[in-house]
């Protein structure tokens, strides 16, 4: 047997274990971690050709069942020579076969056993002081064994102020300064391999990668008044085992079991702004693990209607529209409406499935006070009121007639509502239209007040045509049109 026997290994009892059931078959993926990763590879001249190629493969393999990018696994490359040289940092490659392709052609360096300076280099790519929700990183340092030099120093600070360590040698080498660099416990995170046996490991410096950076986190969202989603990341590895879900608001606790294969579920027929903790608890063949807990808080009952608006707005009616519409919780609404300020009440009973209502038989120009009441099938009610106005009462123009003065004079004569409420005056309007020596127009305006019913207008062409509508306070009513060199009856004009 070729492979040293010092730490790092499991025995064979325990691989037969349920427990210990692998799921790194081809084309399984890993979407269970969130962290950094971080390779420190031994690329001097001690490693021969051909031990380099081989530790290649065995990053191939240790990384490839990973999901790579942000939120999930992120891989950065270190490698160790007279000078250090980063392959590639942790942002470079978001999927594997970018990352497979990578590792597989790095060149390498030959040179000096750098190690201190390559640490020296690593502390500052490493560089993530705790606190939040900053994902766990971790140093991988791949080495032949060759005495590393002063490495106690720059490992310590890594281990103490961001990563964890682990260490595979694949050669003799002083034993204590190894087991002074890796994180604990040893016998997980420091391995000593022949280069011929090094896939051996494969599966269980995986795992204890694995530990280090499981998201193991119970995520909430989706929260609604009477729901929520409830999310994680897998944490039973390779199928074997289930979910136990707990949750309550203190007054009652419910139970459930949940595949192994789950990630998330809904949680449904909760109470409306109420206080709930959950706990997932997976359980494996050989015991439960680490129960994941998180607590959230259901949105406050919305009653309708929660907005009330107007449209379709006329002379003598209007549109009123309310939201959110609510059948299952609504029996009916209730749609009053009077003129401001002391106009009578009338009522329209709607049933909760509809959520506007055409008032008709309306006064207009007139300000409304509408008010909508939901009565729902708790007993609760809800009104929320809303002004509206109806249009005013525009009146066109009742005659025009256009009568010659002169050469090129015309004299024009309206009739109007005087009376009609609102009026403010009259636009008379004419455009000139000269046929030589070339076709062109020429438009013209004049204003004039309510008591004006008459204007005469100059220098006009025999195809003059002039028009004359009413101006109300709050738009321009119809009006009508004719042409100077005719006395033929008026035409609408709008």
């Amino acid at each position: 047997m070729r492979r040293l026997p010092l730490v790092g290994l499991l025995t064979l009892s325990a691989c037969l274990q349920l427990a210990c059931a692998r799921s790194d078959a081809p084309g399984t993926v890993f979407d269970c971690c969130e962290g950094d990763l971080l390779i420190l590879l031994d690329s001097s001249g001690s490693i021969s050709l051909y031990e380099f190629s081989r530790l290649l493969r065995f990053l191939s393999n240790l990384l490839r069942p990973f999901l790579l990018g942000h939120g999930q696994v992120r891989v950065g490359l270190l490698q160790v020579g007279t000078e250090p040289q980063l392959e590639f940092n942790f942002d470079t490659y978001n999927s594997q076969d970018a990352l497979q392709d990578a590792i597989l052609r790095t060149q390498q360096l030959r040179g000096d056993t750098n190690t201190e300076a390559a640490l020296l280099l690593a502390q500052r790519i490493l560089n993530c002081p705790r606190g939040g929700d900053a994902p766990p990183r971790v140093l991988l340092w791949l080495t032949d064994g060759v005495e590393p030099g002063n490495v106690h120093e720059p490992m310590a600070a890594i281990r103490q102020n961001c990563a964890s360590v682990l260490a595979v040698s694949t050669g003799h080498a002083n034993y204590q300064v190894f087991h002074d660099a890796v994180t604990p416990p040893i016998e997980k995170h420091l391995h000593f391999i022949d280069i011929d046996d090094i896939e051996i490991i494969t599966e269980d410096l995986r795992e204890a990668i694995i530990d280090l950076i499981r998201a193991e986190r119970l995520q909430v969202r989706d929260v609604s008044t009477h729901s929520a989603v409830l999310q994680w990341r897998p944490v039973l590895i390779g199928g074997f085992g289930y979910y136990e879900l707990r949750y309550g608001s203190g007054v009652e606790e419910r139970r459930m079991a949940l595949p192994a294969d789950k990630s998330w579920t809904e949680l449904t027929g909760l109470q409306p702004d109420t206080h709930y903790t959950a706990w997932l608890t997976p359980h494996t063949p050989a015991g439960h693990k680490h129960t994941l807990s998180t607590s959230f808080r259901t949105l406050p009952e919305v009653l309708s209607p929660v907005s009330v608006s107007v449209s379709e707005s006329g002379v003598d009616r209007v549109r009123v529209s309310w939201a959110p519409l609510q059948p299952d919780s609504v029996r009916r609404y209730l749609v009053e409406f009077g003129s401001i300020p002391s106009g009578g009440v009338r009522t329209l009973t709607l049933t909760g499935q509809v959520n506007s209502a055409l008032l008709t038989q309306l006064e207009p120009h007139t300000e409304y006070l509408i008010t909508v009441t939901a009565v729902h099938s708790s007993g609760q009610q809800r009104a929320l009121s809303v002004r509206a106005c109806t249009q005013e009462v525009l009146p066109g123009l009742v005659d025009l007639q256009l009568t010659p003065v002169g050469s090129d004079s015309v004299k024009v004569d309206w009739r109007g509502h005087t009376e009609a409420a609102g009026l403010r005056g009259y636009w008379v309007r004419w455009e000139t239209r000269q046929h030589f020596p070339s076709s062109s127009s020429s438009s013209s305006s004049r204003y004039l007040p309510a008591q004006s019913l008459s204007t005469v207008l100059t220098h006009l062409t025999p195809s003059t045509r002039v028009c004359v509508s009413p101006v109300y306070q709050t738009a321009q009513g119809e009006g009508l049109c004719c042409t100077a060199h005719s006395q033929t009856a008026a035409a609408p004009w709008g």
